[in-house]
């Protein structure tokens, strides 16, 4: 297919049987035991503190958890985002700081939550997964975010650095934007928001993909076509299973009236959120409907393709079998057979047989069977 690029996709998700062996470490460990579960994706942690109120606001890079002590007691609204969590150390520390259970610290540790919203004294604690697409091999990549939602604070745990948040870090720099005017809830709304709009990309990237698939599955439709339909199946699997826990938070936001939101100023923000999650779904599963109907097509181009191939060669062993019996007859070694001395005898066969072929040839025809 020229001018277009083949598909080649990688399977997307982590090993299946590394994330159980990683499991199988809690065994026999006794509820709120801090233990990393996961892959190790950065090679030291990174603590950033974003401050600010209406009038004023201040950002850096800390070392320690610690010195951010200081800013416990901030009128303001605090988010503090930490990239890294094998570090157990850090996430035992910051629970410390904050008064975080023991189970939600397990939670944060082990990397391969369900989302979920669960609701505890003095904070809201939040489970998200984000996908971003790898420019270099195309592939989904899956990580967890955990996010902890207090008062006045904000805590987002990363398993590595990134900038899927990088839009709300501006708008806490500038001053007069709406985020600088409102609570903590606003700002988790903010970054809840900006992992809905990720989805939006990853959709876009896959439609691109099955557009070029569709076209690619007429003029060509070997291995590698299958491949390629079988991994955007298994992403579509991957993006449901992180988007439809969503609408679970979402609903349960505006439904159970959580302390730490404020329903009357916060609340419609979550409703668009909600509206954007509903569509993603529903884009989603006709996106799965259109892969899964190309898989039918390619099924079906496959068997046609074989029929004609099986319709060819039955074709020939037919026309052949007439052939094969007349030659196989005066072949035999008998001394007394008509037609063996006469001197034209063998034109005369081949005749026939020419005449043979061409009858079935036009028999064929006739019964359009090729």
């Amino acid at each position: 297919m020229k001018g277009k690029k083949r598909l080649r996709r990688k399977l997307p998700g982590r090993p299946l049987k590394r994330e159980m062996q990683s499991l199988t470490r809690t065994i026999g460990q006794p509820p709120g035991t801090l233990l990393h579960i996961g892959e190790q994706k950065t090679g030291s942690a990174l603590i950033t503190v974003f401050g600010y109120d209406e009038a004023h606001e201040f950002h850096c890079t800390v070392n320690s958890l610690s010195e951010c002590m200081a800013w416990k007691e901030w009128p303001g609204v605090l988010w503090i985002n930490i990239d890294g969590l094998h570090d157990v150390t850090l996430i035992e520390e910051a629970g410390r700081l904050y008064n975080i259970h023991p189970l939600t610290q397990e939670d944060i540790l082990h990397t391969g939550q369900r989302p979920k919203i669960e609701d505890f004294e003095g904070y809201l604690f939040l489970v998200l997964r984000t996908l971003e697409v790898d420019p270099a091999s195309a592939e989904i990549t899956e990580e967890q975010l955990s996010m902890v939602i207090g008062k006045n604070y904000v805590l987002t745990f990363q398993e590595k650095p990134g900038d899927m948040f990088q839009a709300v870090r501006e708008r806490i720099k500038s001053p007069g934007t709406g985020i600088r005017k409102r609570r903590a809830d606003y700002l988790a709304y903010a970054l809840i928001d900006a992992v809905v709009d990720s989805y939006f990309l990853i959709l876009e990237e896959l439609e691109s993909h099955i557009e070029l698939l569709d076209q690619e599955l007429f003029a060509a439709s070997g291995h590698d076509t299958f491949q390629s339909i079988y991994g955007l199946k298994k992403e579509l699997i991957l993006l449901r299973k992180s988007v439809r826990p969503m609408r679970e938070i979402i609903n349960s936001i505006s439904r159970d009236h959580y302390k730490v939101i404020d329903d009357a100023a916060t609340w419609p923000f979550f409703r668009d959120v909600y509206d954007n999650v509903i569509l993603i779904i529903e884009t989603i599963e006709t996106y799965r409907d259109i892969v899964i109907g190309m898989y039918d097509t390619w099924l079906a181009i496959v068997n046609n393709r074989m029929n004609e191939i099986m319709k060819v060669l039955t074709t020939i062993a037919t026309i052949f079998m007439p052939l094969s019996f007349m030659a196989g007859v005066y072949g035999m070694n008998f001394r007394s057979m008509p037609g063996l001395e006469w001197q034209w005898g063998f034109y005369a066969l081949l005749g026939v047989m020419g005449l043979i072929v061409a009858g079935m040839l036009v028999f064929f025809r006739t019964r359009k069977w090729f």
